[in-house]
């Protein structure tokens, strides 16, 4: 018997050809057919799943309507220590999965910068060297979070939030992630990270005395430290930062995957890229089994 060709990997009988002469002008994702005992299927391709089912109708024929079912981007929130590597392993996961980055510090800045109502607001708590509530940088993030490219993209929450009352608030405004990632890194070699980093005052550029030392003795002669940069004052935030993941991994324990940091960066990432593939793979698993 001939088939109506759908897709290289699908075909449909004649009876739901969308060519019908009964038809003539069919919505491309509407097939028909006038069979009273008709039980819903499933056609797969290699990228879409197409789900038939009858449309109840007491004087027309019955209907079937065919629509593609798209998995969900990725929703990503990672978390580490002060010179964990996180802004280097930002870089790498939206280089391969490209989703939007979204770091709360750059976002509060770009706010004010606009003066949007929610940067104008933050401005006065910034001017008198107050912190910014929680509620204004909550709503800066939900509202970010729910731009059509971040919809369409998906997004990587970068550092935020930070205490179990942020992750609440999110968690109300029904904004949860697939996965958390917690770079997981030795408070010695953090202490060492940090202790050793310098700036090149003249181009921005960021050196590590140790692992990524100066070109040459002309840069190495003009590099400074941050005020911030010294083992008292890492311990100290080293500290507080402790404290504060603790309690947001008590909102995300069940979603929490724990990424060995300590390595070279290459080796972090391929942790983290399984990890993804795997939540990726899972997400296409359960969306079959509710389309079957």
């Amino acid at each position: 018997m001939g088939s109506t060709s759908l897709s290289p990997s699908i075909s449909l009988s004649p009876s739901l050809s969308p060519h019908s002469s009964k038809f003539p002008n069919p919505s491309p994702n509407l097939f028909l057919r006038s069979h009273s005992s008709f039980t819903p299927l499933t056609l797969r391709s290699n990228q879409t799943r197409y789900r038939f089912k009858k449309l109840p109708s007491s004087n027309a024929p019955n209907f079937l309507v065919a629509a593609s079912a798209k998995a969900e981007p990725l929703k990503v929130i990672i978390s580490g220590a002060p010179a964990s590597g996180k802004g280097t392993q930002c870089e790498l996961i939206t280089q391969k999965y490209g989703l939007v980055h979204i770091a709360a510090g750059d976002l509060l800045r770009a706010e004010v910068a606009a003066a949007s109502e929610n940067g104008k607001l933050a401005k006065e708590y910034m001017e008198k060297g107050e912190l910014v509530p929680d509620e204004i940088v909550v709503m800066m993030v939900k509202e970010r979070l729910l731009q059509p490219d971040s919809q369409q993209r998906g997004w990587l929450l970068d550092g935020y939030p930070r205490s179990s009352s942020q992750a609440a608030a999110l968690e109300d405004y029904g904004i949860r992630p697939d996965v958390f990632i917690l770079l997981d890194v030795s408070e010695d070699i953090l202490v060492e990270r940090v202790v050793g980093r310098r700036l090149d005052p003249l181009t921005g550029k960021i050196y590590h005395l140790k692992y990524s030392p100066p070109e040459n003795d002309e840069i190495a002669s003009r590099l400074t430290q941050r005020f911030d940069d010294t083992e008292e004052k890492v311990k100290l935030r080293l500290r507080t930062h402790h404290q504060n993941v603790d309690a947001v991994l008590s909102v995300y324990k069940d979603i929490t995957v724990k990424v060995n940091g300590n390595e070279a960066k290459e080796h972090v990432f391929a942790q983290i890229d399984a990890a993804l593939t795997h939540v990726g793979e899972q997400r296409k698993v359960n969306s079959g089994s509710v389309a079957a």
